[in-house]
């Protein structure tokens, strides 16, 4: 699925007329993704389950390193111009829905069917609907114990 996103999108850059239009059809058909060639879709990005379901934007932006569930949308909203940015290494749940000019900031976590109205500031969590940003805790390291 992604291997053939980037084909498209290549062709779609380097303004080759029909291909990318019927490659992006194709992508529809087979992963029941919709993934326009003009996404800027980082390296390593993963969408889970070849992108089942999942809706993104054509003039969003998607770092290196995302991890996307299915049925996740990144899409506008009504009355605003700018759309979803996705930065390095944000992982998006499953059924998430990123709306509007938000930016999810780096290694942010976006819990499974939460609806994201306002920017996720980096290395939150974002949960509910709609999302609430709740800062993660992380677990502290401790030395293995010897018996």
């Amino acid at each position: 699925m992604i291997l053939l996103f980037r084909l498209y999108s290549w062709l779609y850059r380097h303004r080759v007329p029909v291909l990318p239009r019927l490659l992006y059809g194709l992508n529809r058909i087979l992963f029941a993704v919709v993934l326009p060639p003009g996404v800027v879709v980082g390296t390593g990005v993963r969408f889970a389950y070849s992108g089942l379901g999942t809706v993104v934007h054509a003039r969003a932006r998607i770092g290196n390193h995302v991890k996307i569930g299915p049925n996740v949308t990144i899409g506008g909203r009504a009355g605003l111009h700018a759309v979803p940015v996705i930065e390095e290494g944000a992982d998006i749940g499953a059924g998430a829905c990123v709306l509007g000019p938000v930016v999810i900031g780096r290694n942010a976590v976006v819990g499974a069917c939460a609806v994201v109205l306002h920017d996720v500031p980096a290395g939150a969590m974002a949960v509910g609907v709609p999302a609430t940003v709740k800062q993660r805790e992380m677990e502290p390291c401790r030395a293995p114990t010897s018996v």
